[in-house]
């Protein structure tokens, strides 16, 4: 099978995907408690379901503007290798099948994000999405 099942969601107008495998959970907003010293885009740290996860706000990760969280404002809850966290995005779309030989290179600069953040770009349609690198987003500099 050559497509990649994955969650779409959205942060300001752009639509982000990350494969299904590493979706723990998708959760509405919830109380995160601040943890001094981190880094600014680590907004803090939830217990879900007596596990302290922390919690990385990708505005602040991809130095976007910060907006106040609404009812579509969800926590991607993400497992990969030995890391969880979660990741505040603005909301969450889909779940869609697609083709792994139709991932492109990332650009430069996607929409004032970072090259670094990002595995590829695909184009389905009129709608475009950009593939988030999971590893470099937990990545301290």
């Amino acid at each position: 099978m050559n497509d990649v099942k994955v969650i779409i969601f959205q942060i300001q107008s752009e639509e982000y995907a990350i494969p299904v495998e590493f979706i723990q959970s998708i959760e509405r907003m919830q109380p995160i408690t601040r943890i001094p010293g981190t880094e600014p885009y680590i907004k803090g740290v939830m217990n879900l379901r007596g596990l302290i996860t922390p919690i990385v706000d990708l505005r602040a990760r991809f130095s976007l503007e910060e907006r106040d969280f609404d009812d579509s404002t969800r926590i991607l809850v993400i497992s990969k290798d030995t890391m969880s966290f979660g990741m505040i995005v603005d909301g969450a779309n889909d779940v869609l099948d697609l083709p792994k030989d139709k991932i492109e290179p990332t650009p430069e600069v996607v929409g004032g994000v970072q090259a670094e953040y990002l595995d590829g770009v695909i184009k389905i349609g009129e709608r475009l999405f950009t593939l988030l690198n999971l590893s470099k987003i937990m990545e301290t500099k």
